[in-house]
């Protein structure tokens, strides 16, 4: 019984086949797509506003070099919130658990910031490393910590995503079967149980929405630093 709550996180296979493909593919099937009407219907019109919304707020603090990334890093944005609400429906697997794939989404996008500022501006990128007005006995140690933190960036866009979408589904599990089990027993405290369910589902769609924005934020920001 304990093993089933966490069979969810176990990539699905078919016939010894993995469907991560199939759960990576299926959100852009469910895109609706732009009409060549003039006028278009009020999904269109909502996911237009969002979509302009979402860049513009995005690319605000960014400099005109930084513009170039406003498609990739508003369709990643699309993407990662429709894969987190996909999760929680029943019976769904959300491959954002998986830290395989949050890691080969954030470290490529990480390391090309890097590169990035290493090209257009090696000195300002290396600067970082080294607060000005640091002490010389503290240079060596510094450019240690700043180096080693440089790195975690990636390490820590992945277990970010990864732990607050996997922490939240057990606990909804249990919190579900104890609703059950209760509801013969005591259906005050079963009921209580679940309207608990309830509002904290809610903050599960929340965390799904809100994980995705800060993932796509912190690259914006690496990506600030280096152009």
């Amino acid at each position: 019984m304990t093993l089933s709550f966490f069979d969810q996180f176990m990539s699905p296979t078919f016939l010894g086949l993995p469907l991560m493909a199939l759960a990576l593919t299926l959100p852009w099937v469910l895109f609706p797509a732009p009409s060549a009407r003039w006028l278009n219907n009020r999904l269109l019109t909502l996911q237009g506003w969002f979509i302009n919304r979402f860049t513009q707020q995005l690319l605000l603090p960014l400099n005109l070099g930084g513009h170039k990334w406003a498609l990739m890093l508003t369709s990643l944005m699309i993407f990662l919130i429709t894969l987190n609400m996909l999760g929680l429906l029943p019976y769904t697997f959300t491959p954002t658990t998986q830290l395989s794939l949050n890691m080969g989404l954030a470290v490529p996008l990480w390391l090309a910031t890097v590169i990035i500022g290493m090209r257009n501006q090696p000195t300002a990128a290396l600067g970082h490393l080294l607060p000005e007005g640091t002490p010389v006995p503290l240079i060596p140690i510094l450019i240690i910590i700043e180096t080693i933190s440089l790195f975690i960036r990636p390490l820590a866009l992945g277990v970010r995503l990864t732990a607050n979408l996997t922490a939240g589904h057990p606990a909804h599990c249990h919190r579900a079967t104890a609703a059950f089990v209760l509801l013969p027993m005591m259906p005050t405290v079963a009921i209580l149980t679940a309207t608990v369910l309830f509002l904290l589902t809610l903050l599960e769609v929340a965390v799904a929405m809100i994980q995705a924005y800060v993932f796509v934020l912190l690259l914006s920001l690496y990506l600030q630093e280096n152009v």
